[in-house]
C-alpha cells in the first residue's frame, strides 16, 4: 500500500510509518525526523496498527452530523451528468441538475 499508485498519500504515510516501525530498535523521534512528520504521529499510527493491523491504518468516521447525502446519490449524479443532457440545453447546470435531482 506504501507503494500503489491508487493509494492516497495518508495512507502511504501511515504505511511507511508502520514500516519503519517494524526495525524495533527505532524511536518515534527517529522515525519522525525522517518521514517529515512528528513523533506523536508516529505514535499514533505505531499504537493503532499494534491494535488493528492494516485496519487501524485507514480513516476513522469523523464527528459531527452523518452526510445527508448517500453514495448511490452521488454516483446517479455523475452518470446523469456524463452520460445525458438535457432537453432544453446542451450541458448541465448547477441549477438544472439541483432542480432535476
Amino acid at each position: 500500500m506504501a507503494r500503489r499508485p491508487k493509494s492516497s498519500q495518508a495512507l502511504a504515510l501511515r504505511c511507511r510509518i508502520v514500516l519503519a516501525c517494524a526495525d524495533e530498535e527505532r524511536t518515534n523521534g527517529d522515525i519522525a525526523a525522517e518521514l517529515s512528520v512528528t513523533p506523536a504521529t508516529v505514535g499514533k499510527w505505531r499504537k493503532r496498527f499494534a491494535a488493528n493491523r492494516l485496519d487501524g491504518l485507514h480513516d476513522e468516521p469523523r464527528p459531527g452530523v452523518p452526510r445527508s447525502i448517500t453514495d448511490d446519490d452521488v454516483e446517479r449524479v455523475i452518470v446523469k451528468t456524463l452520460e445525458e443532457t438535457p432537453t432544453d440545453a446542451t450541458h448541465w447546470s448547477t441549477r438544472s441538475m439541483a432542480k432535476y435531482t
